[in-house]
């Protein structure tokens, strides 16, 4: 019986931008501690954030106001997120992927598992030549992206495509992501699931190894 691992990108794959703020100083020559704002490591520092969570704004929406005060920084005017993510840290794609990210997706493919990505924004956010570059993306089988399909999860309409796309059963795939609103979107179409917390990353990688019945990564190599 084949399986599947269907992982959102932002967050899940990568390290978020709250947790490379040194990166992303270094890059744009700003001073240790310009960037304050933390999202879910510290919701307090981050109003804006708040109101993401409260669904007062989309996700899109809070990232396209952090790009743009963020380019007010250096004196420049940013309109897309992949200016911030490529400017911050594009040159180095390897910098910014989760460790237990690698594992578990070598793990999966050495099972012989299918893999997906699928993601609001994989492009519009990072860009085709950061995605190419990256890491381990040629191991993915399926790359369901609403920059092309302009479907956003959590319309039941993305979850159907990733499945169909990648061939298997829906009760024997995991869908992984960070966003509680996704979640519910794939609780909503019986798409099994783990809530990922980007505050503890082996924990959530390690719930979706278990339902996978994947061995510890330990006893994969490279």
């Amino acid at each position: 019986m084949t399986k599947a691992l269907i992982l959102d990108f932002g967050g899940v794959v990568t390290r978020t931008l709250f947790e490379t703020h040194d990166v992303t100083e270094r890059a744009l020559g700003l001073a240790p501690g310009t960037l304050t704002w933390k999202g879910p490591f510290d919701p307090s520092t981050d109003p804006l954030w708040q109101r993401m969570q409260n669904r007062e704004i989309t996700e899109r929406d809070y990232w396209m106001e952090r790009t743009r005060e963020t380019g007010r920084l250096i004196g420049e005017d940013w309109t897309d997120m992949k200016t911030f993510v490529q400017r911050a840290r594009g040159a180095e794609p390897d910098l910014v992927l989760r460790p237990e990210a690698r594992e578990t997706i070598l793990a999966a493919k050495a099972a012989g598992m299918k893999l997906a990505i699928l993601s609001n924004e994989l492009d519009l956010f990072y860009g085709v030549d950061f995605r190419k570059r990256f890491p381990l993306i040629d191991l993915f089988d399926v790359i369901v992206d609403a920059t092309y399909t302009g479907i956003l999860k959590p319309d039941p309409r993305a979850y159907e495509q990733a499945v169909r796309d990648v061939g298997v059963d829906k009760t024997d795939c995991v869908f992984v992501d960070d966003q509680k609103k996704n979640i519910e979107g794939a609780d909503a179409v019986g798409l099994p699931n783990v809530h990922f917390d980007v505050t503890r990353p082996a924990e959530s990688y390690a719930e979706a190894r278990a339902m996978l019945g994947l061995q510890k990564p330990e006893t994969f190599h490279a």
